[in-house]
């Protein structure tokens, strides 16, 4: 007898059909002879619903901080009604089929989060009272998305509701088979698997037998949404076992693997350590090209000579910039290859002011799960770098790591700020990349489109250590979690930082860094709602230069400019104008053969 979680979404449950063909495979599973937890979401489009009811009746003008903390409040107890419908009704359902079943909310199982609105992750899962009940024979079905703050004063759970965020329901379900031991948990959602990529967008998009925690985080932090990342980085952390399979069929599904052995702690579930270790590498050259004229195709006139050329470029930036009508791009490359590589870049002709290169510099990096999604990690990094006086050249970011460029000089500084900030060991460049490359694997492994997000520059940062950290401290202390951080390469004495947030954060942001904008001394803070990131993502991708190259020259024929890069061993991130963005996910997946011999099926309701 196994003990099983299950996790329907929304279109799973969309309406009284839906809800028994639901019930009817949790019975089969409960007939096989194994023990059933349940986790659902709200009904189809109902958070949609909600979410559009309490914009109606809410303020117009421009909000404060204080205004719009307690409007998250109110749309806590709002949202948190939705899943509430659900499990009473697939309770019921099941109830009318014979099996014992019963219904709890978050507050009722005792999911206690940090008492953070909107998007509070959770300490810890109270396991006693879902045992007690699969004892007695029940399946017990639990609200996803929700639970109860902790009181901050006694350490107990209060009586304020929260929810974790879009997409919350997989995290609930993790957490919960990480609480309960389960031997698995099963998403079940709206295709058979992971794919390649959207199939909405790409009908005939590939599924995946299997996919490792790290190119998964990836994934999902990047806009795939079959799976939430915070649920994957909980499986990561504690050894849950996890497979994604269809709603509507009886298909194996795709495993997630990972090589760890689950090490969390049960009362910490998503505040567990989020850096595992510091690495540096100063095996790098910095070469930046300045004031190139911001048109499609730059990216892949100076990229794809050094792909054919043998170059390996590790980072690559290119950030917003003041001047209108020009970029600059950096990259970093092995120290070996810097002869071939200045050579091949100064002989191009694509505009460029003046071509910069530094062999004085290293690459300093954190390492670990999901640490851009947490508010306040990239900061403590940057704010330990400054106190050491390190300046900071270049940033880039991924779900597993953030790594910045300074001088070499500074390296044995930084490595013993990072050590001390985080009290982690150090890991060698080059036994790290080995964990994450596997040279059986394809380069790319999927393409992603993630278009709920907005892009903030923060312009004229002066160039000195602990601006990075003061800018981002002030998102941290909102609770706003940023996904892709570039910082420009520049000439001049300072810089332009840029950043991707959720659309929904982009208000909150904004008002955040413009009012201390006087204080901190940079200048004009400018957003931009009208952009998407499309992403490619694979383990492979270390073992094999070009990579880039090739998605940038997918663009570049088709005339899309590419407004933003960054990049990261197993990723890269480009962004462009969001009514371009379908037409880029198609081309790179195409570019990159990545299309299966059939189309996916998609129910209809989804289509609509």
């Amino acid at each position: 007898m196994a003990l099983i979680v299950q996790k329907y979404g929304g279109s799973s449950v969309a309406d009284a059909d839906r809800i028994k063909a639901v019930r009817d495979r949790i019975k089969r599973t409960v007939d096989a002879g194994n023990q059933v937890v349940v986790v659902v979401s709200a009904m189809g489009k109902t958070t949609d619903g909600l979410v559009a009811l309490a914009e109606s009746v809410s303020a117009t003008h421009a909000q404060t901080l204080e205004e719009i903390a307690a409007k998250e409040r109110e749309t806590d107890l709002l949202l948190a009604t939705g899943e509430q419908v659900t499990i009473a009704l697939l309770s019921m359902a099941l109830q009318a089929v014979g099996q014992p079943a019963i219904a709890m909310n978050g507050s009722q199982v005792r999911v206690v989060t940090e008492p953070n609105h909107t998007r509070a992750r959770i300490l810890y899962v109270e396991p006693d009272q879902i045992k007690s009940e699969l004892a007695r024979g029940k399946v017990v079905v639990i609200a996803g998305f929700q639970g109860v703050a902790i009181d901050a004063a006694t350490g107990l759970p209060s009586t304020e509701i929260t929810t974790l965020g879009r997409g919350g329901s997989d995290t609930s379900a993790v957490a919960i088979a990480a609480a309960i031991e389960a031997d698995v948990c099963e998403i079940y959602t709206d295709v058979p698997g992971i794919l390649t990529t959207d199939p909405r967008i790409v009908p005939k998009a590939q599924m995946l037998d299997e996919i490792t925690c790290d190119e998964m985080l990836e994934l999902a932090s990047l806009g795939a949404k079959v799976l939430h990342p915070r649920s994957v980085e909980i499986a990561r952390n504690f050894g849950v076992k996890m497979c994604v399979r269809s709603s509507w069929l009886d298909d194996p599904g795709t495993v997630i693997t990972s090589p760890r052995i689950g090490t969390g702690d049960l009362k910490t579930l998503e505040v567990n350590r989020f850096v595992e270790n510091v690495s540096i590498d100063y095996d790098q050259v910095k070469i930046a090209l300045l004031q190139i004229p911001d048109r499609p195709g730059i990216a892949s006139q100076l990229f794809k000579p050094l792909a054919e050329q043998g170059v390996n470029v590790d980072l690559i930036i290119q950030a917003v910039q003041e001047t209108e009508g020009v970029n600059d791009i950096a990259f970093t490359i092995p120290q070996n290859q810097l002869q071939l590589a200045e050579l091949v870049t100064r002989s191009l002709e694509i505009g460029a002011s003046s071509v910069t290169i530094d062999s004085n510099v290293a690459k300093i990096s954190i390492i670990g799960v999901g640490m851009i999604g947490r508010p306040g990690v990239a900061a403590k990094m940057f704010s330990a770098l400054a106190e050491a006086g390190v300046n900071i050249q270049m940033i880039s970011t991924s779900e597993i790591k953030i790594s910045c460029v300074i001088a070499a000089t500074d390296g044995e500084a930084a490595i013993a700020a990072l050590q001390k900030a985080f009290d982690v060991p150090v890991q060698t460049e080059t036994s790290q990349e080995k964990n994450i490359g596997n040279a059986n694997n394809p380069p790319v492994r999927g393409v992603a489109l993630d278009r709920n997000r907005a892009r903030i520059a923060v312009q004229k940062v002066p160039d000195r250590p602990g601006m990075a950290a003061q800018i981002l401290e002030q998102l941290a202390e909102q609770n706003i979690s940023l996904d892709m951080i570039v910082q420009s390469q520049s000439d001049r004495d300072v810089n332009e930082i840029a950043f991707t947030v959720a659309i929904t954060d982009l208000a909150k942001a904004e008002t955040a860094l413009k009012q201390v904008a006087t204080d901190l001394g940079y200048g004009e803070v400018s957003c931009d709602d009208d952009i998407s990131k499309v992403s490619i993502v694979g383990s492979g991708m270390i073992n094999q230069s070009g990579i880039a190259a090739r998605m940038f020259g997918a663009l570049a024929d088709a005339g899309i400019n590419i407004e933003m890069i960054a990049t990261s061993e197993i990723k890269v991130s480009c962004v462009v104008r969001d009514n371009q963005a379908e037409q880029a996910l198609k081309l790179i997946h195409q570019e990159f053969n990545l299309s299966g011999d059939r189309a996916i099926e998609v129910p209809s309701v989804l289509k609509k």
